[in-house]
């Protein structure tokens, strides 16, 4: 009797705990680095798309920047036209090689030349919110568009506006992704973000942010700061190529749990 009463509570909390859970599983593609005409790069892009459409249990994609290998116009319908064909909605975050306004592609040119090629995606600013199965997912903009460069810069005017959106929703959890990562993955004097204290001097302030995605040294890394799990993932351009996909979990009473798993596209034999 007095094991059938243990096993009971045992199921009660099994089951609290599961009605309590809220679990994502989405793709990343980072540093995809497209160049239209480049058969090459758009093998890759679309084999990316088919494995991510074969996947199961995907909510959306996210491409975290250097999604063109420079910031020619160009080459955004090509690139938006194959991405058009995944099965979920997609997300841009922009990267160094993406934009340059005095070569005619603005960061708000960007957008609105992806908006002309998917009508159904909206974002018109940079930085944005998102959200889906109860999480808040930020998207927050390093890139640099008048002076060129591999470091990232977070203007203040960003930082104000993601301390503004965390303290929105603090009471939920929250995914940052975006384009330079402020922990990163090995050491580089041109690659790092610009006075990154100021960034991290926002975040430490709250609780519910779970990760901060980004792409850009083209590696694999992955650590936990503050309660905060930083994740950098390598170029779609690997060899093999790969792509991310990440699952996280929250269960209430519950620290949060991220998994990662690379994926390696397999390519057509010729």
């Amino acid at each position: 009797m007095k094991k059938n009463i243990i096993l009971t509570l045992l199921s009660l909390l099994l089951l609290q705990g599961a009605v309590y859970a809220e679990v994502i599983k989405f793709a990343q593609i980072a540093d995809a680095h497209f160049i239209a005409g480049d058969k090459y790069r758009e093998q890759v892009l679309q084999e990316a798309v088919n494995s991510i459409n074969n996947q199961k249990d995907i909510a959306f994609t996210v491409f975290t920047g250097d999604n063109i290998n420079s910031p020619k116009p160009y080459y955004l319908p090509d690139f938006t036209n194959i991405i058009n064909k995944l099965n979920v909605p997609y997300y841009i975050v922009l990267g160094n090689h993406d934009v340059y306004k005095n070569n005619g592609l603005s960061k708000t040119k960007y957008l609105e030349i992806i908006r002309e090629n998917n009508f159904l995606y909206r974002y018109n600013k940079p930085n944005y919110v998102f959200k889906k199965d109860g999480f808040v997912f930020i998207v927050v903009d390093g890139a640099k568009e008048v002076i060129p460069g591999s470091g990232g810069y977070y203007r203040e005017d960003t930082l104000n506006w993601l301390d503004k959106q965390l303290t929105k929703y603090k009471n939920e959890p929250v995914i940052i992704f975006q384009h330079f990562p402020v922990v990163e993955p090995k050491e580089s004097k041109t690659h790092e973000v610009y006075q990154k204290e100021n960034y991290f001097n926002i975040i430490d302030k709250y609780d519910n942010i779970i990760s901060v995605i980004s792409g850009h040294y083209h590696i694999n890394g992955e650590q936990m700061r503050n309660g905060v799990y930083h994740i950098s993932s390598p170029t779609l351009l690997s060899t093999p190529p790969v792509y991310k996909i990440i699952t996280v979990t929250t269960t209430k009473g519950f620290s949060p749990m991220v998994y990662t798993e690379l994926k390696e596209i397999e390519l057509p034999k010729e």
